[in-house]
């Protein structure tokens, strides 16, 4: 059986290297298998893409569309196409989609016109707010997919309420399969801070690349004048910027900033594996991220989320995060009183992506 996976932006990677040694564990034990990766470009950064097939011994792509950056409907209509020419010449029995991006809506689009039967990963998640193109992704690829492999209970939830109900399972969350797999693989937690310098358990982590951010001039400076307020030489704030949001600050003049607190530290973004050690070490997480958000919880440290809503209300209704906006004010407020909260039963047991492909290759 061909399963045809598409990826293209970061967190893509990640829970497609937990599916792909599942179905390599197939694979060797006698099933009938064969993943054929393609990479639409989406992320062309080498530490946001190139990365992943180096480190995390992800297949590497038999197609890589190198799409790009550019508007939503150049972005996917590029993606559209070669993706549907690429079902034509591979015949897969299954197209595997993972998360919210462009690259999964091409793909789910795709396939569902040729009649392809879709998996997506991830399925059934809501922020409930259409605005955001990430939303709008999530539910039209919901609503052309066969097999909806769900995180959490709530996504089905949210399934069942918009009439989705065949083909929906409760797989667990593979990015916590991912947590548990890679920890073990990053490098020693006092190297990786030495290289970014900072110290266990004295340093925010920052990530801030959504677009209702960063193509807002008001709300992103609201971001970093909190993370300016919050940095200080006893706990500094270390934020690896996306390469778009890099772009961004210098034509919205927020680089001043930067020059006047050195505590607030921009690095290039973190490959994955030391991203995993500074989201172990650090004090707090600021960040609009929805699987930084979850990796906040799995390592243990509370999170702010620079959002005015999230997919993971569970992280917010068990006290590990906090929903901040870009307000300034607010966000400080928040690291304030930020603390742990309590343990959540949703994400599964670390074998997600074991149960992903089992039901990949259950009959129909």
């Amino acid at each position: 059986m061909k399963i045809l996976t598409v990826v293209g932006a970061r967190p893509q990677f990640v829970k497609a290297a937990t599916v792909s040694a599942a179905i390599a564990a197939h694979k060797k034990r006698g099933a009938d298998l064969e993943e054929v990766m393609v990479h639409t470009g989406q992320h062309y950064d080498p530490n946001m893409s190139q990365i992943f097939f180096d480190q995390l011994e992800v297949p590497r792509p038999k197609y890589n569309l190198a799409v790009g950056s550019g508007s939503h409907g150049a972005m996917t209509g590029k993606m559209l196409s070669a993706i549907e020419q690429i079902l034509v010449d591979e015949k897969p029995r299954w197209l595997l989609v993972y998360g919210d991006t462009n690259s999964t809506l091409a793909g789910a689009l795709a396939a569902a016109k040729l009649h392809v039967p879709v998996c997506h990963v991830e399925a059934g998640l809501r922020s409930f707010d259409k605005g955001m193109p990430e939303e709008v992704n999530r539910i039209l690829t919901d609503h052309v997919s066969e097999l909806l492999l769900c995180p959490t209970r709530a996504a089905l939830v949210n399934l069942a309420n918009e009439g989705v109900t065949r083909g929906v399972h409760h797989v667990g969350d593979v990015m916590y399969d991912a947590a548990r797999m890679f920890a073990r693989a990053a490098d020693a937690p006092a190297h990786v801070l030495s290289r970014y310098g900072v110290a266990a358990g004295r340093f925010q982590l920052a990530t801030v690349h959504r677009a209702e951010n960063t193509d807002d001039p008001r709300r992103l400076e609201g971001i970093m004048t909190a993370l300016f307020a919050l940095a200080s030489e006893a706990c500094p704030v270390l934020l690896p910027l996306h390469p778009r949001t890099r772009a961004i600050l210098g034509s919205a003049g927020l680089w001043p900033l930067f020059e006047r607190n050195p505590a607030l530290k921009v690095v290039e973004p973190a490959p994955f594996l030391d991203m995993i050690v500074l989201e172990q070490q650090a004090k707090l997480i600021l960040t609009d991220s929805g699987g930084v958000q979850k990796e906040a919880y799995f390592h243990g440290v509370p999170c702010i989320t620079l959002r005015d809503e999230t997919e993971w209300v569970e992280t917010v209704a068990a006290g590990w995060n906090q929903l901040a906006g870009a307000d300034s004010a607010r966000i400080q407020e928040a690291a304030a009183v930020a603390k742990p909260g309590h343990v959540i039963d949703e994400y599964g047991d670390g074998n997600a992506a074991a149960k992903v492909v089992e039901l990949l290759l259950a009959p129909s």
